[in-house]
């Protein structure tokens, strides 16, 4: 399954999420925790804050809490309930160009501070993201992205935060459908350094999910050069649909590679039924917009598994990962029908 990213009350029913847990804990039965970056040749969490936030933030202006009093206000009152578990749920702001991004991040770290909590930002600028795909863009050129870096950790000034960074770079280039791939590399280690030198970053570097990169020694040494020794970890599952359990299990695969020290974290936001299991989805790509998929597990620090340091929600479910069929929304639109969906289809 090819797959590249594209971008909170009730929650989930305690059954449902009890099981989930109760699956992933089975599979990994006698696996310890550490929440502490450990020592190590590779990610070994040098130049990040030692201490995992224990509590993730929820934005309050969030699409599907707005949504949910709209259809409060006009008596769909059980569709507007299910929306909430989507609501009240922690979740990534992505960072994708604007231009007054040290004034973006500002804004975000401070609320999330005066609610005691730890705000998540995925960073997704760099030139020629997405080889073209859904929501392909990012910076002009190598200067630019290096200075809107800069100006995005002004903003994060001194403030608890975590940072996945990059979706889809660095598999793109093992994939190779990156022209430059030395120069992705370097400002990929340049990005990772930046973050770093805030004191108070916790960068997770984007290694896409088990279905994109099967070579994991591969991917092990492009995540080397990348930087991947100066952050906390890796990402999988970023904007994707694989199991949680599928995911560790390639997590553990690509942390041996690397050492054995290496953390990561896993985006759950949409894989409570899995990946769809075609290519395509009446003629599009089936990582786009799938039908019949679920919210996942809740996110959560320190989730149990060895190495696991988060779940999180990192792509914002109800998000469209693009205008892949007619009257599918563009990359990054809310969608309301498929964020009700997800919703229904976790209980």
């Amino acid at each position: 399954m090819a797959g590249p990213p594209r971008r909170r009350g009730r929650g989930l029913s305690r059954r449902a999420a009890g099981a989930a847990g109760a699956a992933l804990a089975l599979l990994l039965a006698g696996c310890g925790a550490d929440p502490a970056p450990r020592a190590g040749p590779d990610g070994d969490g040098r130049g990040a804050p030692t201490a995992l936030p224990p509590v993730f933030y929820v934005d309050p202006a969030n699409p599907a809490g707005a949504q949910a009093d709209r259809w409060a206000a006009q008596g769909r009152t059980a569709d507007a309930e299910a929306l909430r578990a989507i609501a009240g749920r922690p979740s990534a702001k992505w960072l994708t160009g604007t231009p007054a991004v040290r004034a973006e991040v500002d804004a975000f770290l401070t609320a999330a501070a005066v609610a005691g909590q730890t705000p998540v930002l995925v960073v997704q600028n760099v030139p020629g993201r997405d080889c073209a795909r859904q929501g392909a863009g990012g910076a002009e050129n190598a200067a630019d992205y290096q200075r809107w870096i800069r100006d995005l950790a002004a903003g994060v000034a001194g403030r608890p935060v975590t940072v996945i960074l990059e979706p889809g770079a660095v598999p793109d280039a093992v994939a190779g459908c990156v022209a430059d791939v030395a120069g992705r590399l370097g400002l990929l280690r340049d990005a990772v350094s930046v973050l770093a030198s805030t004191g108070s970053t916790r960068v997770y570097l984007d290694a896409g999910h088990p279905g994109w990169i099967t070579d994991v020694d591969r991917l092990a040494a492009t995540l080397r050069r990348a930087g991947i020794a100066d952050t906390a970890g890796f990402a999988l599952n970023v904007a994707n649909f694989v199991g949680t359990e599928e995911s560790v299990r390639y997590g553990h695969r690509l942390s041996d590679a690397l050492g054995g020290a290496t953390r990561f974290v896993v985006d759950t936001s949409r894989n409570g039924n899995g990946p769809h299991p075609g290519r395509t989805v009446d003629a599009a790509p089936s990582w786009c917009n799938p039908p019949g998929r679920a919210l996942g597990e809740e996110p959560a620090a320190d989730p149990g598994p060895d190495r696991v340091d988060a779940l999180l929600w990192v792509k914002y479910p109800g998000e469209s990962d693009g205008a892949c069929r007619p009257g599918e929304p563009a990359s990054g639109t809310w969608w309301p029908e498929y964020a009700l969906d997800l919703a229904r289809r976790a209980r």
